[in-house]
């Protein structure tokens, strides 16, 4: 199913929010956080700061422009794993593919990371956004696993999974922490779950 191509207001708007990401993103990379007022940021993207607050109702939505599409992708990578691949280990890919990024070179994403792994507001806010896809992931696990849509084990696993990338943080090899952690998550669903059709 292809969605409709968006109409010239759509576009027009996506435009605007993209603009004003990238500004934001761009400041916060050269000078920091906390050094960067919001007015300053709707004079870089040529946008006032009431435009701004449209698109972005706080300071920090600023740097996770994302947010729809990290869920979109999340799921997906449950619905869509290889039928011999475990709920926990498709989140195990999806968490070291997209959350550990700046593990594995990628220099632009590794600047990013430290922007927000060296700021509280920004690490707070992103473990709330990954959390707040908790719900949206537990149903599916639950449609995927064959268990009722509101068994706990669904919930657990779904918080656990969107937890285990920042329990990463701080060791010395965070990729090997993260998969230390879906070894406990599998090994655990794998005594609750249903087999998994």
């Amino acid at each position: 199913m292809t969605s409709a191509p968006m109409g010239r207001r759509e576009r027009k708007k996506a435009a605007t929010r993209r603009a004003i990401a990238d500004a934001a993103l761009r400041l916060f990379l050269e000078r920091g956080y906390d050094d960067v007022g919001i007015r300053e940021i709707a004079d870089a993207a040529d946008v006032s700061t009431t435009t701004l607050f449209k698109h972005f109702p706080v300071k920090e939505a600023l740097v996770f422009d994302e947010d729809a599409d990290q869920e979109a992708r999340l799921l997906a990578a449950v619905r869509e794993r290889p039928r011999d691949q475990s709920l926990p280990a498709a989140l195990r890919e999806h968490a070291l593919r997209h959350r550990m990024a700046s593990v594995d070179g990628d220099a632009r994403f590794a600047s990013f990371s430290r922007l927000v792994n060296d700021t509280p507001p920004l690490r707070d806010y992103l473990q709330a956004m990954w959390l707040r896809h908790t719900s949206a992931l537990a149903r599916v696990i639950a449609e995927e696993s064959g268990l009722p849509a509101d068994d706990p084990a669904c919930t657990a696993l779904a918080h656990f999974a969107l937890e285990a990338p920042r329990t990463a943080l701080g060791h010395d090899d965070p990729r090997q922490a993260v998969v230390r952690a879906f070894e406990l998550l599998e090994n655990g669903w794998h005594g609750l779950a249903p087999a998994e059709g």
